[in-house]
């Protein structure tokens, strides 16, 4: 077996006794064995356990006899010279595998990578759709290790365990050795392959764990028991309680709930104005600068999972996905779910028909209850393979250093922050009255309440996009609650209780707000009722609850999230209250209204509500959306309709807690951008027809 002349490579025999991985002796009783048995050498030394396939590979991977990755697919005529260059510099700024980035420019499909791949290798390329793999060799409790890792045990050939995998790399060939604990080689396959055959036969044991983990072993956070029995029994004491003060001693009974109330709203309001304060410190707007996105050595960067839960929204999904491809970050580093029900054929098959990069995978998530956003993301969340994680909606526009961003905010947060969310706004702000409210509202809710919250350690109700997880903290949570169907809202408590940290990022994802009031309704119900539903979830120990978060955020979250609740029920009864005071000059509320409560009453519904307004302004000024500013006059307007949605949300946590209403987007003409330039100070331009709204 000696080395021909002209610099080949030595054979592997050679190459692992140099290498000092196998004995000559070895090597002897192999070539004998290969004589007498046949079978491949490498096969041989395999199964006899004399090398390892972490050694073997790694051998390898220095001595291809078929030539590099590269110059085989341009043999091939799979990709031009001009692209394998380009590839090659792109490789010096984004540090990862020459396979991965021709992938994410979608030069070549993954199928045909994995043939070139198993040529690279001199290994069988096999299609598990039509070679399908022995299922009695899958160990159910690692489905998700081997989701999340790409590879699958396929079957058993000549004393072997043979195994698909995607890459071939020492990481992943020593996760294999760890898990499968037996002599094993390899065959190669497409990722594609490697997720739809995982889907099929773990289709049980994903949405076993996507809907009941939480409430398997964390149950005293999970929404899926409404009342819990001490919360009816409470209510009903307190109730039996009410009827019977106010039946003795009813004029004293009800000023002593109108001072409750009163009290309650004034403190409300009084956190706001706090949080409005703390809030508009420039800091928040300068945590991460432009100049630390620009020194970012791109090799750094983390492999970055986004979960792009979609529903009926076909026409939304070329918009998303040209926005996520303009996203500054390495494409070869972006691993994108794109989260489809198994029913929805519409954005399935448009998916299919964009003939998207190698990035995005398809996660069709079954059939099943409760039918929720987060129960999707739950199911996605088991192929997912980023250090770090976010969630996009289909309608979102995210600022392309978003990412960049949230990898730097990470690295100066204390090291307990498990997510930090990015800012939200809308890029139809001009569209009618709606939108124009709707902005303003989450101009004051992202741009001045989240960052006083963070600043003052109050729980922060995440939004329901563009919060950056870390993907171990995230799976620590058990991820989302699917029967929350605010689910962000709840986790942002959890994480808190569980002593991490959620932070804030100056970078702004541009949604699209409702134009249509029906639509809000639906929107904002669903909202309000799952505030209500993670109130009910945290409260269920209110002791242990003030322990967990100390006097501020105990305080801050009773009427930040309790606020929101009572404010939107209440809003109606004191308007109604006052204006037919006012009309008629009614003395009938008199004996309830003492001066001192009439006077905190009156207060709460003029300057108070006033101040509000004054914030709506204000979160105007921010954005200079200036043009907006003389509409806020109109807030009270706005929040009769907020009254509604939580009257709808009230009823539906009693007759329907864990249904979602679906809120309809693409109905907006104005172009999906996070470019807004002047878009307060004048409309924004309508799309053209073809920019992802179906004719």
């Amino acid at each position: 077996m000696s080395q021909s002349g002209g610099g080949a490579k030595p054979r592997i025999g050679e190459l692992l006794v140099g290498r000092g991985l196998i004995s000559n002796d070895q090597l002897e009783q192999a070539l004998l064995l290969q004589k007498t048995e046949g079978g491949r050498l490498g096969d041989i030394f395999l199964a006899k356990r004399w090398v390892t396939a972490v050694d073997f590979y790694d051998a390898l991977t220095d001595h291809f006899r078929k030539g590099r990755i590269g110059d085989l697919l341009l043999e091939r005529g799979l990709i031009t010279e001009k692209q394998l260059f380009e590839a090659i510099e792109t490789q010096k700024h984004w540090g990862t595998r020459l396979g991965d980035i021709i992938q994410a420019r979608g030069w070549v499909k993954p199928y045909m990578l994995g043939q070139t791949l198993a040529e690279h290798f001199e290994k069988p390329n096999v299609d598990l759709l039509r070679d399908r793999i022995d299922e009695s060799l899958v160990d159910r409790d690692s489905l998700s290790t081997y989701s999340e890792n790409l590879f699958v045990p396929w079957r058993r050939q000549g004393g072997l365990l043979k195994v698909a995998v995607v890459d071939v790399n020492p990481q992943l060939l020593k996760m294999v050795d760890e898990l499968v604990g037996e002599p094993f080689d390899i065959v190669i396959t497409s990722k594609f392959d490697i997720i739809w055959v995982l889907q099929e036969i773990g289709n049980q044991y994903y949405t076993e764990k996507s809907v009941h983990e939480l409430a398997n072993s964390k149950p005293e956070f999970s929404a899926s028991e409404v009342f819990t029995a001490k919360q009816i029994i409470f209510l009903f004491l307190w109730m039996t309680f009410s009827v019977i003060t106010v039946t003795l001693w009813p004029v004293n009974s009800l000023v002593l709930f109108n001072v409750l109330i009163s009290v309650f709203l004034l403190l409300n309001f009084g956190l706001r104005i706090v949080l409005t304060w703390v809030g508009g410190d420039k800091h928040f707007d300068n945590l991460v600068t432009d100049e630390e996105v620009l020194a970012v050595d791109e090799r750094s960067l983390p492999v970055y999972s986004i979960l792009l839960p979609m529903y009926h929204e076909a026409a939304t999904l070329p918009n998303i996905a040209q926005a996520l491809r303009s996203i500054d970050y390495p494409l070869s580093k972006l691993d994108i779910k794109l989260i489809l029900e198994h029913d929805d054929d519409e954005t399935i098959d448009k998916a299919k028909e964009l003939g998207l990069e190698g990035i995005f995978e398809i996660i069709r998530v079954p059939d099943s209850l409760p039918k929720t956003k987060p129960k999707a993301c739950n199911y996605a969340l088991h192929f997912c393979r980023g250090e770090l994680a976010t969630i996009y909606d289909g309608e979102d526009a995210p600022e392309p250093d978003q990412l960049k961003k949230a990898v730097i905010a990470f690295k100066k947060a204390p090291e307990n922050t498990a997510v930090i969310q990015a800012r939200l706004n809308y890029f139809n702000v001009a569209e009618n009255w709606l939108t124009r409210m709707f902005t303003m509202e989450y101009s004051l809710w992202f741009d001045f309440y989240l960052p006083a919250l963070d600043a003052l350690r109050i729980p922060i109700p995440l939004g329901g996009t563009s919060n950056h997880f870390k993907m171990d903290v995230l799976r620590e949570m058990e991820g989302w609650d699917p029967y929350n169907v605010t689910e962000d809202c709840d986790l942002g408590v959890r994480l808190t209780q569980a002593g991490y940290r959620v932070g804030v990022l100056n970078s702004t994802t541009f949604e699209e707000a409702n134009n249509s009031i029906p639509n809000w309704i639906r929107q904002r119900s669903r909202w309000l009722k799952g505030y209500m539903q993670s109130y009910l979830v945290h409260m269920r120990s209110p002791i242990k609850l003030y322990g967990k978060l100390g006097f501020v955020g105990f305080w801050g979250f009773q009427f930040f999230i309790g606020g929101t609740i009572v404010s939107a029920l209440l809003t109606p009864i004191m308007f109604f209250m006052y204006i037919l005071w006012l009309v008629t000059s009614t003395t009938v509320f008199d004996p309830y209204f003492p001066p001192v409560v009439l006077y905190i009453t009156l207060f709460n519904l003029l300057i108070a509500n006033g101040f509000l307004i004054y914030l709506f302004m204000l979160s105007g000024f921010k954005r200079r959306y200036f043009s907006l500013i003389p509409w806020a006059l109109t807030v009270p307007l706005y929040w009769l309709l907020q009254s509604w949605a939580g009257y709808k949300g009230f009823w539906q946590l009693i007759h329907n807690p864990f249904y979602w209403e679906k809120t309809h987007h693409g109905l907006t003409t104005f172009e999906v951008t996070h470019d807004m330039g002047a878009a307060g100070k004048s409309p924004v331009r309508p799309a053209p027809s073809s920019a992802g709204v179906k004719p």
